[in-house]
């Protein structure tokens, strides 16, 4: 997995482009970080679609002011700040939250070889949903995105301790959710949570 640096470099460079030649170019960046994005929206609204909504709404924001995404300090986390921002706004929206959606939209299709371990990947998202969300979004990020706490607490506008401990309790419901050992220091010490899990197709 790309670090956070090297993500963003990447992230300045698409909207560098989206700037040089208009929206026509918002596609690069489509590809490059939609299904992150879509993952980390997932663990804040809920439901795939509204999650999908929230990128595309972010997206046109970047291809309405690319420069702004360019200049940041920190393209990478500003982006998904801006995802966060936006599934927030779509939930507040909403009259009540969504009920659970069909766990089968958050997997990716997978060989024969693999179906053995599609119930754990459902218990695995089905424990991440009884998460606050406040909580599940650390778990994504820390685990899924491989960002420090100081990273995280930039994309959350929040102190590095609180991010800390949300993730501690996160992964401690997690654990006696899914029955197993999973160190709240060692997120890697679970192959299920470090497993590359991806809505709607690789990353």
């Amino acid at each position: 997995m790309d670090s956070s640096h090297t993500f963003s470099r990447c992230i300045r460079e698409s909207a560098e482009r989206i700037a040089e030649s208009g929206p026509a170019a918002l596609a690069g960046l489509y590809d490059l970080a939609a299904r992150r994005l879509v993952r980390y929206a997932i663990a804040i609204t809920r439901n795939q679609h509204d999650a999908e909504d929230a990128v595309q709404a972010a997206l046109v924001r970047v291809a309405d002011s690319p420069r702004l995404l360019g200049r940041a300090d920190q393209p990478w986390p500003y982006l998904l700040r801006m995802v966060r921002n936006e599934s927030l706004v779509i939930l507040r929206r909403k009259r009540r939250w969504t009920s659970l959606v069909n766990l089968a939209d958050l997997l990716t299709r997978r060989g024969v070889d693999e179906v053995e371990r599609e119930e754990t990947y459902r218990q695995v998202w089905a424990a991440l949903r009884t998460l606050p969300t406040e909580q599940s979004e650390v778990v994504v990020l820390k685990i899924w995105e491989s960002m420090t706490f100081l990273q995280i607490a930039e994309v959350l506008d929040a102190s590095p301790s609180t991010v800390a401990s949300r993730y501690r309790y996160a992964m401690e419901k997690l654990a006696r959710s899914l029955g197993r050992s999973m160190p709240s220091d060692a997120p890697q010490a679970s192959p299920l949570l470090s497993s590359p899990l991806r809505p709607g197709g690789g990353r």
